[in-house]
């Protein structure tokens, strides 16, 4: 039995407790309404657990855009404790990202990756000298070894042309092609970044690409979107999200490895490819204890890129058959274009394009429509910024939501449906479009949209100038809406059928 002492002083102490709880959380509750008097306005936040019973139950990008309605193009949400002002609209976005780049060039916080990354590389670093650095060694030595020249046009056809017998080998019969446009793509940034291809059936290959896709899902999932708000947290709890921290380790593991069978055969007077090149610039830099060169750095620097080239094009290619079947009649035009300027008997070339107005628009369109980074890749301020009336302090970070540029009725006359005459004139020709940013713009864009461009053209052209698209569902049923969406759309996983020409 409890003596009367012991119960008085159990009740005090719990009353005690429930008193320091209740005081911490309204010192929180305060704190962040103080901080919400600087910032935009946005939905109250819950100490800790900000907004997540707003953004529970639904793709965070919809909810985001349900947001915007209420509260206006620039608005703040809390994911957990964490602050971020959401940025909407051409306009809006284009200060961020081109008129007022250098306030808001940091990197945002995307604790998917940087729980892997660990601050190193230049794609995901908060580091503005690294970035600098790395970045403008990385254009530099990708320049070198073709992009964005004859010799990587040359790569890219070539390539198509492996695609084109793989497909043939199909015989007509219904697979998903998603596999199929990751293995291209995916040998297209390994010529550069390794100086080699894979053959298709390669296991290391499949096991790659494989691997990177599945990240790249659950990471635009709401698996990732939890892991997203409460990194800490869901670090410890299972679920789906515990396979983006294991995939992370094994992609920069198999670098690693690659790295290390470069190093075997250096010759530091001719470099084959990326790798080699930072490696002989990490040699040039050995004696120097402040530099960004360092073995962790090319590892991450590797894989950042190998997979921002692998993932963008092969699930955007994915995308634009299954819009070509939805939508026969500019499927039909798109062929009939083809075979005027090009015919069969010839592979295209990038020259090409500027002769074919109509594909080079729907092209554009696509990449409009389907939106692959609809909420861009997180951004922060480098100081602190007087913005559209609000006050951010350094380090907020920002969401430019790339999705309501390219959505934004004040820059496409057709901006929530798939109509290639957003980007053609009255004359039939094409017609550039400044809200046209799938990859965002400015100074930290993506450094291969170029080469993702022109894979995506000579790629397309091929595939249809040897194939007739058939998909094994009707017309009607094949679903345009993204799988999940989140950090990025992807589309839902169909078969069709390769029909030789």
């Amino acid at each position: 039995m409890i003596s009367e002492p012991a119960m008085y002083f159990s009740e005090n102490i719990t009353l005690f407790l429930a008193l320091v709880v209740t005081g911490l959380l309204c010192f929180m509750s305060l704190s962040l309404l103080w901080k919400r008097g600087k910032l935009p306005p946005g939905p109250t936040p819950l100490p800790l657990l900000g907004n997540i019973l707003q953004l529970h139950g639904g793709d965070i990008v919809t909810l985001l855009g349900k947001m915007r309605e209420k509260y206006g193009d620039v608005f703040t949400i809390y994911l957990g404790s964490r602050p971020v002002v959401v940025v909407n609209g051409y306009n809006a976005v284009k200060e961020v990202y081109v008129d007022r780049a250098d306030d808001f060039l940091a990197r945002g916080d995307t604790a998917t990756f940087d729980t892997s990354y660990h601050n190193h590389g230049f794609v995901f670093t908060s580091d503005m000298d690294m970035w600098r650095e790395l970045r403008r060694f990385s254009l530099s030595a990708m320049r070198d070894f073709g992009m964005g020249k004859k010799s990587i046009e040359s790569v890219i056809i070539e390539e198509s042309q492996c695609l084109v017998t793989e497909l043939k080998h199909t015989k007509g019969s219904f697979i998903n092609p998603q596999k199929f446009f990751n293995k291209v793509s995916g040998n297209v940034i390994f010529s550069i970044m390794f100086g080699h291809r894979h053959d298709y059936e390669d296991t290391e290959l499949l096991d790659i690409v494989n691997t990177m896709c599945e990240t790249f899902h659950i990471i635009s999932s709401r698996w990732g979107q939890v892991f997203e708000m409460f990194p800490k947290i869901m670090a410890f709890i299972p679920g789906k999200h515990q396979q983006i921290l294991s995939n992370m380790q094994k992609l920069l593991q198999y670098v690693r490895k690659r790295v290390e069978k470069n190093k075997e055969t250096l010759d530091l007077d001719n470099p084959r490819d990326y790798v080699d090149a930072f490696l002989i610039k990490m040699e040039k830099e050995r004696n120097n204890p402040n530099t960004v060169y360092t073995i962790e750095n090319l590892v991450t620097s590797t894989l950042q890129i190998f997979y921002a080239g692998m993932e963008t094009t092969g699930s955007t290619l994915t995308y634009v058959l299954l819009i070509f079947m939805k939508n026969p009649d500019v499927l039909g035009k798109v062929c009939k274009e083809i075979e005027c300027i090009i015919g069969r008997d010839r592979s295209p070339k990038m020259q090409d394009r500027i002769r074919m107005p109509f594909t080079d628009a729907v092209i554009h369109e696509m990449q409009r429509f389907i939106n692959l980074l609809p909420m861009g890749v997180p951004r922060k301020t480098t100081r602190d910024v007087e913005f559209r009336g609000y006050y951010l302090p350094k380090h907020t970070n920002i969401y430019p939501m790339i999705s309501t540029v390219l959505k934004d009725p004040a820059c496409f006359s057709y901006p929530n449906e798939f109509n290639p005459k957003n980007f053609l004139d009255e004359n039939g020709e094409f017609r550039k479009n400044d809200g046209f940013m799938p990859l965002a713009a400015g100074k930290r864009n993506c450094i291969g949209e170029a080469l993702a461009r022109m894979e995506i053209f000579l790629l397309v052209v091929t595939i249809l100038q040897n194939f007739v698209l058939k998909p094994e569902l009707p017309m009607e049923d094949l679903d345009l809406c993204p799988d999940v969406s989140g950090f990025g759309n992807l589309p839902k996983s169909y078969t069709m059928a390769f029909i030789p020409r």
